[in-house]
């Protein structure tokens, strides 16, 4: 993991060993992660009370400047709790009550992560402490000022680019691109490019003594290891007029836009150049009444669309519908889990080739 070393693993996340200053390169290159925690403590806490005096004991003075703003944010399962907000104030008034007795002031505080930011884990009798070096989520690139219409998180259209069997080389096909998430994460993937760069406000950033020059350096370095072009094609449609505006506008935006060809136009009449690569699509799930009828005939389309013109090509349908996903009709390679919020999916893969066959009612059935 970006030369870190993994110590333990979860379903939802990463356990890794640095330094304070070690976060900024984490904050700034990772692709598929939400948050970057440093821990500053852990402690014994079967109450409230236990809970103030363990955090109350932690130097703030070294961490948070007066002038700062802080915020509290919470994951808790403690039987003499109801409410995380309660932890949460409780938390911030051990902060600021240490502050005030070693500083005389007390920092602004409230929900935004604008500031520093205090993550606490308190499960049974143990806490954990830990400053939330991001802030706000790194989902939050920056590039994407127009959102249309339920677009993927960033993070969750990464992790499907590199799920795949594209080898940024090749050609990378995004039908039903949305507002673009898709096809900008793989130019950004492809150009090796950080996608930290675009933002301005990091939680480290606001931290006591934050290497202002160290950072600086980091992102002169890092940029200049970014490509200008790649070999192959990015191609990215939609039937909506609108949708494509809102992609080109992103895509500028994160600085791809001249990497990503885009065109207004249904699925099937989607070009895919000579060459092969992978076809990547997120068709909708079917979560509003009435869609089912049409669905099917969608995920059918995508099936045939697959075996007609996808030679040559790996082709992915990302989903949170299993029984929609048995209409593609094609026999899947792999099928990979992801969650979408609460929503389990697959990402489901076809290897491409001619006259790939349609399968047997049993063969489409989900063995995971």
């Amino acid at each position: 993991m970006l030369g870190f070393p993994v110590l333990a693993e979860t379903i939802a996340s990463i356990e890794t060993k640095g330094t304070l200053s070690d976060t900024m390169a984490l904050n700034l290159k990772l692709r598929t992660g939400s948050h970057v925690l440093y821990q500053l403590a852990d402690f014994p806490a079967s109450d409230p009370p236990e809970l103030y005096k363990g955090i109350k004991r932690i130097m703030w003075e070294e961490i948070i400047a007066p002038h700062e703003y802080l915020c509290v944010d919470s994951s808790v399962q403690n039987p003499n709790v109801r409410d995380d907000r309660f932890v949460n104030q409780k938390v911030k008034d051990a902060v600021v009550d240490r502050l005030v007795i070693k500083m005389g002031r007390r920092p602004n505080s409230g929900p935004e992560r604008k500031g520093v930011v205090v993550y606490i884990y308190w499960v049974d009798n143990f806490c954990r402490v830990y400053l939330d070096t991001s802030g706000e989520s790194l989902q939050k690139r920056g590039y994407r000022k127009i959102p249309f219409m339920a677009p993927l998180q960033e993070t969750l259209a990464a992790a499907m680019v590199m799920a795949t069997k594209w080898d940024c080389k090749s050609n990378f096909i995004n039908p039903m691109c949305g507002s673009g998430t898709i096809a900008i994460e793989a130019a950004l993937y492809a150009l090796n490019r950080a996608p930290g760069l675009l933002r301005g406000n990091f939680g480290f950033m606001h931290i006591r003594d934050f290497p202002e020059e160290l950072w600086r350096d980091l992102r002169v370095k890092t940029r200049a290891e970014s490509l200008r072009s790649i070999p192959g094609r990015i191609i990215a449609t939609d039937i909506n007029r609108k949708a494509v505006e809102a992609s080109r506008k992103n895509a500028k935006t994160a600085g791809v836009d001249q990497l990503i060809d885009f065109g207004v136009c249904d699925f099937r009449n989607t070009p895919l150049p000579d060459g092969g690569g992978v076809i990547v699509m997120n068709p909708e799930y079917g979560e509003r009444m009435g869609d089912k009828a049409r669905l099917e005939e969608t995920y059918k389309a995508i099936g045939d669309f697959f075996k007609l013109k996808g030679n040559g090509y790996t082709g992915y349908v990302f989903t949170g519908n299993p029984d929609l996903a048995k209409k593609v009709g094609l026999r899947t390679s792999r099928k990979l889990k992801f969650f979408n919020s609460s929503i389990e999916c697959r990402l489901l893969e076809y290897e491409l080739y001619q006259g790939s066959r349609k399968i047997k009612a049993s063969e489409t059935q989900d063995n995971d």
